[in-house]
């Protein structure tokens, strides 16, 4: 007796599923080797026009900073001063492209960059390669001191328990997890997911706006909600950002569903130097940070606050 049309239906999906995922995977691959090239070459360029031009390190540091605001207000995101330390320090750190490209994503670079120590870095590095290891997985073995706990290791033996109990928690990479990096979205100009705030949440939240926009006055343009910043490789969202004409000064807002907390505080201070930094262009006067939260004491806001209390403001909502 012939397969049954289920048997044949099953199996025919399979395949073009897999067919699918392997293109996915594959269109990944070659876009990740074409930004990673591009990365590097950019980092070749500034580093050559530094030693050309005789530019000094602090020079330096000025000259990325406008470029990023340059290349960020013509091309688009992925061109933070971070990023274009990164591409520097890519292109010193590794003179062979090659030894990279294809096997590890941007992201997996930047955060082996963080890495001082060449041995430590080549350590897991080759970890990556080997183990494919997702960024997610890198980040909790350097956390765990896995390089540090081989060197301490007695033995070949204890070191390959080390690795083996390394390798279990490991998560492997899947072409649906790695073509949402945020670095091949800015890369192909694509819009970026953004985190999406609670329905009821959201509601409440432009209800207060709405009110406390009204009572500041006027001048008020929104700039947009979970408007991402990157900060050594790491991905923060500002709740709501708006511009206001006549301060002329970036609103920075922050949506807390709790009380206000000693956290809050930094975190805001952080968003605002980056904008303070990174986003104003020399008209601009400095950004204030407004926290919606829903319960405040002055005391405790005088405490977390503190000298920021000229450019940040605990609302309740």
């Amino acid at each position: 007796m012939g397969k049954t049309l289920n048997t044949i239906d099953s199996h025919l999906l399979e395949s073009i599923k897999q067919i699918i995922l392997n293109a996915r995977k594959s269109f990944y691959q070659k876009v990740n080797q074409e930004l990673i090239l591009t990365y590097w070459q950019i980092g070749k360029e500034i580093v050559e026009t530094e030693q050309k031009n005789n530019i000094d390190n602090q020079t330096s540091r000025q000259i990325i900073l406008q470029l990023s605001k340059q290349l960020t207000n013509e091309i688009g995101k992925g061109f933070s001063r971070s990023n274009l330390f990164n591409m520097r320090k890519f292109y010193t750190e590794y003179p062979s492209v090659q030894s990279v490209s294809g096997h590890l994503t941007w992201t997996h670079i930047c955060e082996l960059l963080i890495i001082e120590d060449k041995s430590k870095r080549s350590f897991y590095e080759k970890e990556c390669v080997n183990a494919s290891w997702s960024v997610r997985e890198l980040k909790r073995q350097i956390d765990s001191s896995l390089y540090e706990r081989l060197l301490l290791s007695q033995g070949k033996s204890n070191k390959e328990k080390v690795l083996e109990l390394a390798q279990k928690e490991q998560e492997l990479n899947k072409a649906e997890d790695i073509l949402k990096n945020p670095y091949v979205f800015e890369f192909l100009g694509i819009p970026e997911s953004k985190p999406i705030l609670e329905k009821d949440l959201e509601a409440k939240l432009i209800r207060h706006l709405e009110d406390f926009l009204l009572e500041l006055g006027k001048g008020f343009m929104f700039v947009g909600s979970q408007q991402r910043i990157t900060i050594n490789n790491t991905h923060y969202y500002v709740d709501m950002v708006f511009y206001n004409k006549i301060l002329r000064c970036y609103i920075l807002i922050e949506l807390k569903t709790t009380k206000l907390n000693i956290a809050d505080g930094g975190q805001l201070n952080t968003y605002l130097n980056y904008y303070k930094t990174e986003v104003n262009d020399e008209t601009d006067n400095p950004p204030i940070g407004i926290i919606l939260c829903a319960e405040r004491d002055e005391i405790t806001a005088e405490y977390i606050l503190g000298d920021l209390r000229t450019n940040c403001l605990p609302l309740n909502m």
